[in-house]
C-alpha cells in the first residue's frame, strides 16, 4: 500500500510498536525522549534483541510519533480523557494501554495524512500483541470515539 508520500506499511507498523514501547520505557524508567529515540533507531530497529529479530522500523515516522506525543501530550491527554467514561482518566489506566492510546490519539489528532480507520486498526492489532482480554476492545472503543469526534467526516466514508 502506498500513497503520494510512499511508505512501507510494515515499517510503519514497526515504528508504531516502537513508539508504544518507547513511551512505556520513558514513563516507567523516566528516560528522556532523545535518548529513547536514539536507542530504538540505533539498537532495536532491524536488530536481534533477546533472541528476537525486530523488524526495521520507519525511523522518520517513529521520531515524528514520539516527538509529537511528547510535544503535544497535554492536547493528546485532554482529547483522550474527553472520550473516556465518566470517572476514568488516562492516568488510571495500565501503562501499556496508556502508551497505545497516546500514540493512536496523536496520529488521529495530528497526522491527517494517515486515514483514521488505518490508525484504529493498527493500534487495535498492536494491542492484541500485548493483551488478550478487554483491553483490546477498550482501545478500539476509545480510538473510535476520538476519530469520530475529531475526524468524523473521514469516518463516515
Amino acid at each position: 500500500m502506498s500513497s503520494s508520500n510512499s511508505y512501507d506499511a510494515e515499517s510503519r507498523s514497526a515504528a508504531r510498536l516502537g513508539a508504544v514501547q518507547a513511551l512505556y520505557q520513558m514513563e516507567t524508567a523516566e528516560t528522556p525522549v532523545d535518548g529513547v529515540i536514539e536507542e530504538f533507531i540505533q539498537h532495536r530497529f532491524g536488530k536481534e534483541v533477546d533472541g528476537v529479530n525486530l523488524p526495521e522500523g520507519d525511523a522518520e515516522f517513529f521520531e515524528d510519533l514520539l516527538g509529537g506525543i511528547v510535544n503535544y501530550q497535554l492536547q493528546v491527554d485532554q482529547a483522550t480523557n474527553g472520550v473516556l467514561a465518566d470517572g476514568w482518566r488516562l492516568d488510571r489506566l495500565d501503562a501499556t494501554v496508556r502508551a497505545i492510546l497516546r500514540s493512536g490519539a496523536f496520529e488521529l489528532l495530528f497526522r491527517k495524512d494517515v486515514p483514521p480507520k488505518v490508525v484504529i486498526s493498527e493500534y487495535v492489532r498492536l494491542s492484541e500483541s500485548f493483551f488478550e482480554g478487554d483491553e483490546v476492545g477498550f482501545v478500539n472503543g476509545v480510538l473510535d470515539r476520538l476519530a469520530r469526534n475529531n475526524r468524523g467526516d473521514e469516518m463516515a466514508s
